[in-house]
Parts: structure tokens; C-alpha cells; sequence
């Protein structure tokens, strides 16, 4: 082949690529990835046990360190499938000791190698993803987005009574958490009702009265000076936190403003609702997240209040009773 011909056909390609680009821009053909592990479906990320939490920039080394991806929860060998389609390499050492879990594949590509697939243009198709404590079929090689990637390894053989799951990781360490999961425009809510915002209160049961006050929305604040503005849903230190409706996130907010163990929070606006939680920490705080998608996790009241009725502060922007939103059995 000649020089010039050669030109001719690069010339040709590019032009190829750039119109399907255009028609389907990576980032785009495929607003969030495919399920990773059979039975796990929406790729609920690990809440928190006795070894940590899954969250993206949970905390590791006992403080020192932060999680730089996140846990999606898969079973004991398990099969795994590819979030989107690339091409494989690996493997991936993560605990660079030999044991029962380390093993892992890094994926580079978006979801449209299929109409690329003459092309070695990888950094132009968007995603490159670490998949750690999985043994894959392959190391190398292209996959198609839903094609089975491997096994889950067996977790529970190195870190007994952990939750098992697949460590996700951005290669550049950025939050994978919105491409997992469904990206759910916040369409008018069917379901007036909220989701359950704590694990382990499914009714979103309100906190009473203890030493230091009471729960209900109104009661009194400052000595009998103020009104309480929102409303206080029981929830344990440590426990996970789902989004109670459809929206958009922006944070932090902070409460205390004193930088105290439990001052962190976020706001979450949907069609028609507009709220804060606080006392928690949030996986990320901006973004859009999905109801009933986990939304991060209990901070330690205790530490603050020793003996309170640990629970998240539940906030209407326009500091109306969000009462009725979130007892769910009233409104079956």
C-alpha cells in the first residue's frame, strides 16, 4: 500500500469514527454500566461491617487512608459480567500476597467497541475500570458490555463474616458510584411515599423523647425558645443510608458547624421534594442518585451525645413537616 493510499484510508476512518461518535458519544450510548455480579441486579454497593465500609472514600488504615473505589456486593464464585465493553488486561495484584482473592482484571473502553472494533483507540471511549477479588476468564482480549468477565473469588476464606464483593476502582480513582448505578431522571413521583432512609427502620420510625429532647417535627428547641424544624428518623451509628426519593444531590451541609463527629450532610432535590438529612455521610455530594439507592451511612452520635436515640435529621427545605412523606403504612 502506498503512502498516499494509506493516508486515504486513516483520513477515511477518522472521518468513520467522528460521525459515530457523534451518533453515539460514549458517555452517552450507556448512562450507567451493567450489572457485575449475578444477583446483584442494581449493583447495591456494600454498606459497613466489622471490616469497613464500601462507600467511595470510606475510611482505611484506621483513618489514614480513604477508599478510592467502591464495593459492589457479590456472592462467593459468584459469576461476574462486564460493565461495559473494552479491552482486558491484567492480572490486577491487589494484595501483592498470593491469597484466595487476589486476582483481578482492569477493563479499558466505553459501551460501543462493537462499531470500533478496527480501531486501537482506546483512550477515546471513555472508561477504564479496575475489577479486584474476581478471577476472569481471560486477561486479555476484548469484551463485550453483559458478557461474562469471571468468578467472584471466595472472600469469606480470607475475611470471614465480611460482606463479599468486587472492589470497583476508577484507574484514575475518581467515583465510579454514578455509572453503577440506573441514572433515574427525577420524573414526577408516583409514590408520594418515601423509601426507607435507614437499614434496620423500614417504617422510618421517628425518635421519641430521651435527655435531650424529642423527634417529632415542632418539638421544642433552645429551652422552649425555638421549634424543632424537621423531624428525627431512628437510625443506628454505622448503619446505611438510602435515598428516600428520586434527585438531585448537593452538599455538605453542615448543621453544627463545628466540625464535630456527626456535622456532615446533604440535600437531595426531586420533582416536588426538596430535603436535607443530616448527622450522616453521604457516598458523594453532588450527582444524581436513585430512591432507595444507598446514599451513605450513620455517623457516631454517640461520640456527641452519649445515650441519645442515634437518628438522622430529616429536613424539608422550605422547613415544612416532612412527617407524612416519610411514615410510609399510612399511605398504602
Amino acid at each position: 500500500m502506498t503512502a498516499l493510499s494509506l493516508v486515504a484510508l486513516v483520513s477515511l476512518v477518522s472521518i468513520v469514527v467522528a460521525k459515530q461518535l457523534d451518533a453515539h458519544p460514549p458517555q452517552q450510548q450507556h448512562r450507567h454500566w451493567a450489572p457485575i455480579c449475578s444477583g446483584n441486579p442494581s449493583n447495591k454497593i456494600r454498606g459497613c461491617d466489622r471490616y469497613g465500609c464500601g462507600y467511595f472514600g470510606a475510611d482505611r488504615h484506621s483513618g489514614k487512608g480513604k477508599h478510592v473505589g467502591v464495593d459492589v456486593i457479590c456472592a462467593d464464585g459468584a459469576t461476574v459480567y462486564a460493565p461495559f465493553s473494552g479491552q482486558l488486561s491484567g492480572p490486577i495484584r491487589f494484595f501483592h500476597n498470593g491469597n484466595a482473592i487476589d486476582d483481578g482484571v482492569q477493563i479499558r473502553g466505553s459501551g460501543n467497541w462493537c462499531c470500533l472494533t478496527l480501531l486501537p483507540l482506546p483512550s477515546l471511549l471513555g472508561y477504564c475500570v479496575k475489577l479486584v477479588c474476581i478471577h476472569p476468564i481471560r486477561y486479555h482480549g476484548q469484551i463485550q458490555r453483559g458478557q461474562q468477565l469471571g468468578r467472584m473469588l471466595p472472600m469469606q476464606k480470607v475475611f470471614p463474616g465480611i460482606i463479599s464483593h468486587i472492589h470497583v476502582e476508577n484507574c484514575d480513582r475518581s467515583d465510579p458510584t454514578p455509572l453503577l448505578t440506573p441514572d433515574v431522571p427525577p420524573l414526577p413521583q408516583q409514590d408520594r411515599r418515601w423509601a426507607t432512609v435507614c437499614a434496620g427502620n423500614p417504617t422510618n420510625e421517628i425518635r421519641g423523647c430521651d435527655n435531650y429532647g424529642c423527634g417529632y417535627y415542632g418539638a421544642p428547641r433552645r429551652n422552649g425558645k425555638g421549634k424543632h424544624t424537621g423531624v428525627d428518623v431512628i437510625c443506628a451509628d454505622g448503619a446505611t443510608v438510602y435515598a428516600p426519593f428520586s434527585g438531585q444531590l448537593s452538599g455538605p451541609v453542615k448543621f453544627f458547624h463545628n466540625g464535630n463527629a456527626i456535622d456532615d450532610g446533604v440535600q437531595i432535590r426531586g420533582s416536588g421534594f426538596c430535603v436535607k438529612l443530616l448527622c450522616i455521610h453521604p457516598i458523594r455530594y453532588n450527582g444524581r442518585i436513585s430512591k432507595g439507592q444507598v446514599l451513605g451511612r450513620m455517623l457516631p452520635m454517640q461520640r456527641v451525645f452519649p445515650g441519645i436515640v442515634s437518628h438522622i435529621h430529616v429536613e424539608n427545605c422550605d422547613r415544612s413537616d416532612p412527617t407524612s412523606n416519610l411514615e410510609r403504612g399510612k399511605w398504602q
